[in-house]
């Protein structure tokens, strides 16, 4: 069953005057949870990256198929770091349509996210479905965090999905938030990663970073190589490794099959600890 998100007495600040990062995700998704401050820099990604709705519906298509590997694979943990909106199918369905006790935590720190989460993210009965208001500049606190120690046994192995959230933290911030998610889990787990990269096409993402940041909203593009360096080392990379995310074991029906890398420029990758 789903639990009421974590979330402290008195009334939230929405933050509805600035953009924040989840609101234009949802926006460029064609979602209506958004404000007007998200609008615009996800008006001016789009004008300057013209297939970036294409490149956002790619990314969560991505976390689809990882989150049904691990599932197949027999892990009936799940740990997803910057949730977003609530969009269908989410997580939880995905991986309990298949292993309907499986258990996941969703983490996120938009207020507007937090908002949703009771009420749209229902579990499977046979399993639960938990929501935590957490940074992930402070990984430590959502590994140490109640509700992931009542619904994880970290003895077991855990998926954990850090989807479309890589490119909005700097180098050191990131590498500790997966270093800290992969020193919590145990041997057998997985990990999903997706970043935005400028190796395809760098004027145009160029552009696209550029109006994000005009929305105070500032991003940090990576190669593979980069992706390799920072998050990957004494990982088992499972195959076909570091590729656009369109390209990640996709369906036979995709309807992202003739879109040039170039248009998605988003990488992913799924790697087990060893």
């Amino acid at each position: 069953m789903a639990s009421p998100p974590d979330q402290p007495g008195g009334s939230i600040d929405l933050m509805t005057d600035r953009a924040h990062s989840a609101r234009a995700y949802d926006y460029l998704m064609g979602g209506k949870d958004n404000y007007e401050a998200d609008r615009v820099i996800g008006d001016a990604a789009a004008k300057a990256w013209p297939a970036v709705r294409l490149a956002v519906r790619s990314n969560r298509a991505f976390m689809h198929r990882a989150a049904r590997f691990a599932a197949d694979g027999g892990i009936q943990q799940f740990l997803d770091i910057g949730t977003g909106i609530p969009t269908r199918p989410n997580l939880h369905e995905i991986v309990q349509g298949i292993t309907p006790q499986a258990r996941v935590l969703y983490v996120d720190n938009d207020p507007i996210v937090l908002a949703h989460a009771a009420a749209l993210l229902v579990s499977d009965p046979r399993g639960r479905t938990e929501f935590l208001r957490g940074d992930a500049r402070d990984p430590a606190s959502i590994v140490a965090s109640a509700p992931a120690r009542a619904l994880f046994d970290f003895a077991q192995p855990l998926s954990v999905s850090v989807i479309g959230l890589l490119h909005f933290l700097d180098d050191d911030t990131a590498l500790r938030l997966v270093r800290t998610l992969l020193e919590a889990i145990p041997s057998g787990s997985l990990i999903a990663l997706t970043n935005i990269t400028r190796e395809l096409d760098p004027e145009t993402i160029d552009n696209a970073a550029a109006g994000y940041a005009g929305g105070g909203v500032r991003t940090y593009l990576r190669g593979k190589a980069e992706i390799a360096d920072l998050f990957l080392t004494g990982l088992d990379v499972v195959e076909p490794g570091i590729v656009v995310v369109h390209r990640w074991r996709p369906e036979s029906n995709s309807e992202f099959a003739d879109v040039p890398d170039a248009d998605i420029s988003v990488y992913g990758v799924v790697a087990h600890k060893p």
